[in-house]
């Protein structure tokens, strides 16, 4: 194998499938990322058996063939090169030659034939959606995916297509995250996924601002593809008129597949945490909220990690005490008319939505001190949070 490419795309191509591979595998080939080169494409792909990540680039094929390098080291030699065109030359007995300017390396890889496959997700069931949409989906829920293993099929996030909606869940027993975004499918590709948390981390760094994402479905993989524009630098001074073509032509066509296998195991009911109705519904600015949490915060500890909220005519007081190192309290201005009423919530809980929203204004529903607090937007998101005890 004998190809040509550009720094700036192998070395972005590198970065987004090396955080696939595992430090800590008895396989060495896992360690791998494959590269295999054909027509004007040199593809890379990487994999630890869940979830695999494949991405291809334009490069310059001079004799085809496939190889596998380690990961993490070929990555870390190109981020060193000089900015310009990389050659990388492969033997028979998988050494690889690596020069750019005035740089040479050498590695030795393994036989391409020893790299895991990704599976082949034929006859599954198809979702499109823009990849802005399932970004700000992922955003809205992602934070509050559990990360105990003991209760493993909470450690991702519940995507169910039905009635020509995709809701995604995600929670961890004491918060609960839920949005919604209406998508056409056909009725018999109705079905539910547990999408484990390391593809939502990977899907969420790979979606982009422009264009699709292809959904694929089966009963145990779920598929994404999408188009990754690569990213112009400074260093790249040649064939803007070619680029610009290539980009066009590329928008085109996905470059970006990965695939995950599923979250064996049935989701609970989400819908019965949810509360039916609330006593008091008020109308909070969400920045001065998440502002003035941040600054109570500040006196929380591992021992009193929780903020009081008491809600008063027009007045919203956050307090924090903690015995061992001080007391903060904040006031807001708020247009409250109802009865009082103070709870208590982790302030980390509390702050992650509203870190993650957009919105000006959010709406909190409460009951009691007892009861769930429900954050609300104008928009298909909810967010349920258990109260603390109030010492």
């Amino acid at each position: 194998m004998k190809i040509n490419v550009t720094k700036d795309q192998v070395l972005e191509a590198l970065q987004q499938v090396q955080n696939v591979v595992s430090t800590r595998t008895t396989l060495p080939i896992l360690s791998n990322v494959l590269l295999r080169a054909s027509g004007e494409t040199l593809e890379l792909t990487t994999t630890d058996l869940d979830v695999g990540i494949q991405r291809r680039v334009s490069a310059k094929v001079v004799k085809p063939g496939a190889t596998s390098l380690p990961a993490r080291r070929l990555f870390s030699i190109v981020r060193e090169l000089p900015d310009g065109e990389i050659e990388i030359e492969v033997d028979e007995k998988n050494i690889a030659s690596i020069s750019c300017g005035s740089s040479f390396f050498k590695i030795v890889g393994l036989p391409a034939e020893e790299f895991p496959p990704l599976p082949k997700l034929e006859g599954g069931k198809s979702y499109k959606l823009t990849q802005t949409s399932l970004r700000d989906l992922i955003r809205k829920t992602a934070y509050a995916i559990s990360n105990d293993e003991t209760r493993y099929v909470l450690n991702g996030i519940y995507m169910g297509f039905k009635a020509e909606k995709l809701t995604m869940v995600a929670t961890d027993g004491r918060r609960l995250a839920l949005v919604e975004q209406d998508l056409e499918f056909p009725k018999a590709s109705e079905a539910e996924a547990i999408l484990p948390s390391k593809a939502v981390t990977e899907l969420n760094h790979l979606l982009g601002d422009k264009g699709e994402v292809q959904i694929t479905l089966t009963e145990n993989q779920m598929a994404f593809v999408l188009h990754v524009a690569a990213q112009a630098t400074g260093a790249e001074t040649q064939g803007k008129k070619e680029e610009k073509e290539t980009t066009k032509r590329g928008s085109e066509a996905p470059n970006v597949l990965l695939v995950s296998k599923l979250i064996e195991g049935t989701y609970p009911n989400y819908r019965q945490v949810i509360p039916s109705e609330s006593k008091e519904r008020v109308t909070l600015d969400r920045e001065g909220l998440l502002t003035a949490l941040r600054r109570a915060a500040l006196l929380c500890t591992d021992k009193s990690n929780s903020v009081r909220m008491q809600f008063g005519k027009n007045n919203l007081s956050i307090i924090a005490k903690s015995p061992d190192v001080g007391e903060a309290k904040e006031s807001m201005a708020i247009n409250y008319k109802g009865k009082e009423i103070a709870v208590a919530f982790n302030p980390e809980y509390l702050m992650d939505p509203l870190r993650n929203l957009e919105n000006d204004e959010i709406y909190m529903e409460l009951t009691d001190e007892l009861s769930p607090g429900v954050i609300k937007i104008n928009a298909p998101f909810l967010y349920v949070l258990m109260p603390m005890r109030m010492t």
